[in-house]
């Protein structure tokens, strides 16, 4: 989730890109790709009334269980994780990395198995159409958040690395179910991604193939960050369908949850 300066940030740390793969890659044994093993479930989605004003949903919406994975448990697809809710445990790690197949992927890092394939198809798929995206940052383990964090905040200082970097135990990055893209183009983890070819199919297309843009613009309240238009999060085609049928960008809105625009004590 690092901004432009990802690199010359790396550079200061002396981690370089072979060092970024040991530290979070080695794939590690596989599992049931969609297995939740958390014992609280999701609360109910917010609906919009339905057209009688009964406030029942549309049957379309009602086909869609807003309980059907844990919101809380770090190896649900659903999990969120956010300035208000560190992962539990905080140095979670998954059982179920694995490294996508035939994609260029910049500091060979893995994804979760599910993450994994379906990067694999939306990748295959912008191909098709003509659009070349490869992978820069996929799971990274607590260990080096520790470090990027750390290394931003003795740049910049707390507060402004709080708006661009999350502190370990709190990023997305840390769940697997996280990637980067980029094109080889000018825009390398910056805003203006979201104005290239590349960035605009990827944000219409991204929800066929299980994604969400996390840090939408205009959204910084909420989520905490500032928009990350490169920055692609995997819920399954279930959630991602029904965020964009909906029109609810984030997480935290979609499952009522509150809004995380600081860090708690």
């Amino acid at each position: 989730m690092a901004p432009r300066q990802f690199s010359t940030v790396l550079a200061v740390l002396s981690i370089s890109a072979a060092a970024i793969a040991l530290a979070g890659c080695a794939p590690e044994p596989e599992r049931s790709p969609q297995t939740d093993t958390g014992d609280s479930p999701a609360p109910t989605a917010s609906r919009e009334p339905s057209a009688d004003g009964s406030g029942a949903p549309e049957s379309a919406a009602s086909e869609f269980d807003a309980s059907a994975h844990s919101l809380d448990d770090p190896a649900s697809i659903w999990v969120v994780t956010n300035k208000t809710r560190p992962l539990q445990p905080i140095d979670f790690a998954p059982d179920d990395l694995v490294m996508p197949a035939g994609v260029e992927n910049e500091f060979a890092q893995p994804l979760r198995e599910p993450a994994a394939r379906a990067v694999e198809s939306l990748v295959a798929a912008a191909a098709s159409a003509g659009i070349d995206v490869r992978i820069i940052s996929a799971y990274r383990d607590y260990a080096t958040q520790v470090a990027l964090y750390d290394g931003y905040v003795s740049r910049d200082g707390a507060d402004a690395a709080d708006t661009y970097s999350a502190r370990p135990g709190h990023s997305e990055h840390q769940t697997g179910l996280v990637v980067d893209f980029d094109d080889h183009g000018e825009c390398y983890l910056a805003g203006c991604f979201g104005d290239t070819p590349a960035g605009v199919w990827l944000a219409e297309h991204a929800a066929e193939h299980g994604f969400i843009v996390r840090y939408p613009d205009g959204k910084q309240d909420v989520t905490g960050f500032m928009p990350e238009p490169w920055h692609f999060r995997y819920v399954g085609t279930e959630l991602a369908a029904e965020m964009r049928e909906s029109g609810v960008t984030t997480l935290e809105e979609f499952f009522g949850l509150p809004s995380a625009p600081r860090y708690v004590p």
